[in-house]
């Protein structure tokens, strides 16, 4: 387990929630990884948050999803320790999450000082362009570290049923993977929180 956060830590722990077993995470000095080998609802500490709770439940197709009793809640309280932490929370574009737990529309604010940046995953190295929105709290804009930006097509698509004359598709496995360089990024963000 990694060292409880402090002040005179050179670097900030940061407490990675909701991540995948095999998550890229666990190779990023200075997180401390929560999968669900650990239960991230049972977390109890202030470090800053990077929080990936499953979608499937909040997402676009979410009326076709399974998800398992209780799942829904790992991303309410995702949201509540990012607003009681300082960090940043991952989900797609178009969340019902947003709506759900009053998340600030892109341009907002919340009363938590949260706010919504738009990104593409593609930017760090994502096959497909799978657009996000981030919901970061303890963190303001122009403070964001160095965002890359990469113009044109993504190689990749997300998409739920085949097509013909169409990009390919990414595996199940590529759609739930965050790229390393997003998560060195997101890591950097949430220590500035």
């Amino acid at each position: 387990m990694a060292a409880p956060c402090a002040e005179s830590q050179p670097e900030r722990t940061v407490s990675v929630l909701f991540a995948r077993a095999d998550s890229c995470y666990k190779g990023i000095p200075g997180c401390d990884v929560w999968d669900l080998g650990r239960n991230a609802m049972l977390y109890d500490d202030d470090c800053p948050i990077v929080a990936h709770p499953p979608c499937r439940a909040w997402g676009r197709l979410r009326t076709f999803a399974r998800p398992v009793p209780g799942e829904r809640n790992t991303a309410r309280l995702a949201v509540a320790l990012v607003r009681k932490n300082g960090g940043v929370l991952e989900h797609p574009q178009g969340s019902g999450l947003w709506v759900d737990q009053g998340l600030p529309g892109v341009g907002e604010r919340d009363q938590f000082g949260g706010w919504t940046l738009p990104i593409s995953q593609a930017w760090w190295g994502h096959k497909a362009e799978k657009k996000t929105w981030l919901y970061i709290v303890g963190c303001e804009p122009k403070n964001l570290p160095v965002m890359p930006m990469r113009l044109g097509d993504a190689t990749h698509v997300i998409q739920s049923r085949k097509r013909h004359d169409c990009r390919p598709h990414v595996t199940k496995a590529e759609r739930e993977h965050t790229p390393f360089q997003l998560a060195v990024w997101l890591v950097e963000l949430a220590r500035l929180c």
